[in-house]
């Protein structure tokens, strides 16, 4: 009658959803209440609520099956929401790599850095123009822009180096050694790179390594690469070596 099998009911009884009374000759007995909850549960199903907050929501004294739907409903909404936005980024994202495959080395190469620049002003963009002011950041943005693929890779694989060296540093623990000297040395090169050689200045390096320890989305990207504490000991060793 309720249209699903007599395996489904057992196994509703063996998880405890669904207990009827047993008859005399052990057969589940169902009464006239056993098929309400019946109802609830086939209709929660049909919406997609798992067995767990079925089982979950029957057992409340104060169970109200209204209630629960609408509840239901405002999380429908909210997965449907996030699905909509995710198939969005999905068709943006692929809709890029159509272009981006059918550029050529230069044109890609102007794309990363364009894309490169607009991270960092999403990510970091508000915080540094605060800090900096817009002339600064603007000008560090235009020789990102400017820059050529030589340039580009020495500098990627510089701030590599920097990731290398400040792993070992993690291993000695010293901020005076020769290690430390070149860790604090290669990261005043990559600041020259992205300020520019004239704007830099000891105390400037030194505010910045600090500023690291005050935002951490900077701790986490040094930690995250390095090792706990690694931005930690990077401030530390730039404070020592810097003057």
């Amino acid at each position: 009658m309720a249209g699903i099998s007599a395996r489904t009911l057992r196994y509703y009884d063996e998880i405890g959803l669904l207990k009827p009374q047993r008859a005399l000759n052990g057969y589940r007995s169902y009464d006239a209440d056993d098929v309400r909850v019946l109802q609830y549960i086939l209709l929660l199903r049909a919406c997609q609520v798992p067995l767990s907050q079925i089982a979950a929501a029957l057992q409340d004294p104060q169970f109200e099956l209204t209630s629960m739907l609408s509840n239901h409903l405002d999380d429908l909404h909210k997965q449907r929401s996030h699905l909509e936005e995710t198939i969005a980024v999905v068709q943006r994202a692929l809709a890029g790599l159509e272009a981006f495959e059918a550029m050529n080395d230069q044109e890609r190469f102007e794309e990363l850095k364009q894309h490169s620049v607009a991270e960092f002003e999403n990510e970091y963009g508000r915080e540094s123009r605060q800090l900096y002011g817009d002339e600064a950041i603007d000008a560090a943005n235009e020789r990102i822009l400017t820059m050529s693929k030589a340039a580009w890779d020495a500098k990627e694989e510089l701030e590599q180096r920097i990731k290398d060296n400040l792993t070992l540093a993690m291993d000695e623990k010293n901020v005076h050694s020769e290690l430390a000297r070149l860790l604090a040395e290669q990261h005043a090169q990559w600041i020259r790179v992205h300020w520019g050689e004239n704007a830099y200045t000891p105390d400037a390096h030194v505010a910045l390594a600090e500023g690291y320890l005050q935002d951490p989305r900077f701790v986490a990207y040094y930690d995250k690469a390095c090792g706990e504490g690694a931005t930690e000991l990077l401030c530390a060793i730039i404070k020592a070596n810097v003057h």
